[in-house]
């Protein structure tokens, strides 16, 4: 699946066959940022982290995010909650 057929797969009103993170960042996209996080508190990977740390950045909750980006191994975001919500759905289909 390419990231067009993904963001194409939005009008839908459900997620096609996706992993789990995929599916959260598919219903994050959709408004749905308590179901996003359900899934993603339970995927525990450095993946399942980093999802889990955009999530909370997304909420507004910087220390929290902080603490999943660190579980994650990576940096605090710098980029913009959408750049960030497209780099990490790319990363994931390449998987």
């Amino acid at each position: 699946m390419t990231f067009t057929d993904f963001q194409q797969s939005l009008q839908q009103e459900s997620p096609p066959s996706f992993s789990d993170l995929l599916s959260a960042l598919w219903w994050d996209a959709k408004g749905q940022w308590e179901k996003a996080h359900e899934i993603a508190q339970d995927v525990y990977t450095n993946d399942g982290f980093w999802v889990h740390a955009y999530l909370h950045r997304k909420e507004g909750d910087e220390f929290n995010a902080g603490y999943w980006y660190n579980r994650a191994g990576k940096s605090k975001s710098r980029l913009s909650l959408d750049e960030e919500w497209e780099n990490i759905v790319k990363a994931l289909l390449e998987k």
